[in-house]
């Protein structure tokens, strides 16, 4: 009797990383199993449950100029005057599972909730698009308030830059990373007024993106400081409009 002898499959070295980052994640779940950021249940990042119970702003009754929610006829969040922004569209309020999300994308390092954040986020545009408050098919360029050097280097990422990119493949707008902060003290200490004087000269352009019409996206909108500060930046450079979006509005 013979034998053939047959030699085994030799694999790349992308097959033999993309094998020791699957391992590398089985492990990891196993031994820090995956809790629910809303009701730590176990299994899914954000529940079912929690899903539906998110503080959901109803696009239908949302202020078009700051996003604010019951806001559509008389917003006492902006008084319809949000400078250089031609509209907001916010997902979510800032409380509960909310507010813990945006807090561990931030400072506990939950990265993988930033593709969560941004399919809320995309699922606000699309609602606010259906009561024609917005045309995506007008966009141009999808842009992300940026973070200072200070916090990236505190964080190693930009976690608005990891939301963008998500919502970039979520409604297909291209996203263009020409946005630079400078440092300013971190705007979550300030009132209204300092928040603006804080970032007053903090926001360069270092791309030319002249006639465009831009979505400009961010975690939290407050005072809409951060966004109006990019927004009057782009626009001093002769983009055409800037719609702002966020994930969760403090009101």
């Amino acid at each position: 009797m013979s034998f053939i002898a047959t030699q085994a499959p030799v694999q790349t070295s992308g097959q033999r990383a993309s094998l020791f980052s699957s391992c590398m994640a089985a492990t990891s779940e196993l031994l820090w199993p995956t809790r629910c950021i809303g009701c730590n249940a176990q299994g899914e990042l954000l529940c079912a449950h929690c899903r539906e119970t998110l503080a959901w702003i109803n696009q239908r009754w949302a202020c078009l100029d700051c996003g604010a929610p019951f806001g559509w006829l008389t917003c006492s969040s902006c008084n319809h005057n949000w400078e250089a922004l031609d509209g907001v569209v916010c997902a979510t309020s800032f409380v509960g599972t909310c507010a813990h999300m945006v807090t561990a994308l931030k400072d506990e390092h939950e990265t993988r909730l930033a593709a969560v954040m941004a399919a809320a986020m995309a699922t606000a545009l699309d609602e606010a698009q259906g009561w024609k408050h917005i045309n995506l098919a007008a966009l141009d360029a999808l842009m992300f308030v940026p973070a200072t050097h200070a916090a990236f280097v505190r964080r190693g990422f930009d976690h608005m830059e990891l939301v963008a990119r998500a919502l970039s493949s979520f409604i297909d707008i291209p996203l263009v990373d020409v946005l630079v902060r400078h440092e300013a003290d971190d705007q979550r200490r300030l009132n209204k007024t300092q928040r603006a004087a804080n970032l007053a000269g903090t926001i360069e352009l270092i791309g030319d993106v002249r006639a465009a019409n831009v979505l400009l996206v961010d975690d939290v909108v407050t005072t809409g400081s951060s966004m109006c500060a990019c927004a009057q930046a782009l626009k001093s450079a002769g983009i055409n409009q800037v719609i702002g979006c966020g994930f969760s509005r403090v009101w």
